[in-house]
């Protein structure tokens, strides 16, 4: 033990000093590239983690080498990289979830890009009247298009329909109440529920019927002299079926009415466009609209294709009261929101919702996505034939996702890969996890598989995704 001790304390001392390793050749070029400070704070940073090291459990000459100079500036330099390096990165979606919450739901459209760019480079007239001359409200760039499409008076913007939730409720029902089934009461995802976010508004809740069956009487009970809206939750994430009842949206607003009560429906999901050719069952908000509801929101990147965005749109004295609330101007969008949601918004007024890539892939017929599959195969045929590796193009499905259509998918044809050398875990680490510049692609394991779907991949991807998948193969 004690010539353990001893060996410790030698190499301690042979640590070189911080001076000495920023006059390293690889740390001096750094510190040109990427500024002193980075590089000497990462230099401390690295020198702290290997006395740590050299103190803890472990025989001392396996850190020998580890404690050189050299092996020292190569940790260093790689801990200065890493921290230069994006986070946030570009990856391949071969999944086949359309909105997949954690790489980001809907990606938006060329058009919607290069309006965010233009925005974002230079300077606009976010809150600026150009024809008076005077100051303006940012809310002009999208609410007219926004209560266009969905057939509103009025519409206001904010950063996410959680939010939007939260602002309409505090604007028209604080301190009073809100009645609502019980079996809308859902949890929106993240650990958000639906009655936490009620209650933070303000207002107090007013539960009715049952868990699978709510009446018009049960909400006709409910109402007192206390209540201040009748709020309709769109099941966005779940399908109950069964024993299941609830008034039509009609027969609500029509109740509202008797009682002098706006309705407000919670739409979640954002459709904008009919999806049942697709055998997709999802509300469209012009319907709402057409049943005579005061206000509406839901969400500008799930279904309806755009950046994150929580959309308000109504009656106009109702959406005006809504925007005076004080809060609004805390949650309201920065210029890059507004640019791309008004692009995405002129996409839908022209009749083009295939110019908004989720609902493109949304749309993709099972039969093109047969015919991209079985040409991706071929580019790998003779890779995968020295890999020792089998691909075949399966029938399988697609599915929206970011808590829309639950219980509902799209047919599809996957890429089916098995290895010879690596299991279908290993594949997908390798392909999620790659070396050199290759793009990180996320896919999907099913009966000891990868299955590359291509619905969600971008034509343009193609050539990337082979590459990363051939990298892959390799043994």
């Amino acid at each position: 033990m004690a010539g353990d001790s001893a060996s410790r304390a030698a190499l301690l001392r042979k640590i070189p000093s911080v001076d000495e390793l920023l006059g390293r050749p690889l740390l001096a070029e750094l510190s040109e590239r990427a500024g002193r400070a980075l590089v000497v704070g990462a230099t401390r940073e690295v020198l702290a983690a290997v006395r740590a090291e050299l103190s803890g459990a472990g025989a001392p000459e396996t850190f020998a080498e580890s404690a050189s100079v050299e092996a020292l500036e190569r940790r260093i330099a790689r801990e200065v990289e890493a921290w230069l390096a994006p986070s946030l990165r570009p990856v391949i979606n071969a999944t086949g979830v359309v909105l997949h919450t954690n790489l980001g739901r809907a990606p938006i459209s060329r058009e919607a890009l290069d309006g965010l760019r233009e925005a974002a480079a230079g300077y606009s007239n976010l809150e600026y009247d150009l024809a008076a001359g005077a100051r303006g409200k940012r809310d002009v760039h999208t609410a007219r298009l926004a209560a266009q499409l969905v057939g509103a008076e009025a519409a206001i913007v904010v950063n996410n329909n959680a939010a939007a939730v939260f602002l309409v409720l505090h604007a028209l029902a604080r301190g009073a109440e809100v009645v609502v089934s019980r079996g809308e009461l859902i949890e929106i995802g993240d650990g958000f529920r639906i009655p936490d976010i009620m209650v933070a508004s303000g207002v107090h809740l007013r539960e009715v019927g049952t868990t699978n069956r709510t009446r018009l009487a049960d909400y006709e009970r409910a109402i007192g002299p206390d209540t201040r809206l009748l709020l309709r939750v769109h099941p966005s994430n779940f399908r109950m079926v069964g024993f299941t009842d609830h008034p039509s949206l009609e027969e609500l607003v029509e109740l509202g009415r008797k009682h002098g009560l706006p309705v407000y429906e919670d739409l979640g999901s954002g459709c904008l466009v009919d999806l049942t050719a697709t055998g997709i069952d999802e509300p469209i908000a012009r319907a709402s609209f057409a049943a005579g509801v005061s206000v509406v929101s839901f969400s500008g990147d799930k279904l309806l294709g755009g950046p994150q965005a929580g959309i308000i749109a109504g009656k106009k004295d109702v959406v005006d009261r809504i925007r005076r609330n004080p809060l609004f101007r805390a949650l309201r969008v920065d210029k890059l929101t507004i640019a791309a949601l008004e692009a995405t918004l002129r996409a839908y007024l022209r009749g083009a919702p295939d110019e908004v890539p989720a609902l493109r892939m949304i749309r993709l017929p099972a039969e093109e996505i047969r015919r991209r599959a079985e040409n991706f195969a071929a580019l790998l045929e003779r890779e995968a034939e020295v890999a020792g590796a089998q691909i075949e193009i399966i029938e399988g499905t697609s599915v929206i996702g970011g808590g829309s259509t639950p219980g509902q998918s799209l047919p599809t044809f996957l890429v089916a890969v098995r290895s010879a050398h690596h299991s279908a875990t290993a594949l997908e680490t390798r392909l999620r996890r790659p070396e050199g510049a290759l793009a990180p692609v996320v896919a999907r394991i099913e009966d000891d598989r990868l299955v590359l779907d291509l619905r969600t991949v971008f034509p343009e991807q193609e050539e990337s995704l082979a590459r990363a998948l051939g990298a892959a193969l390799a043994a």
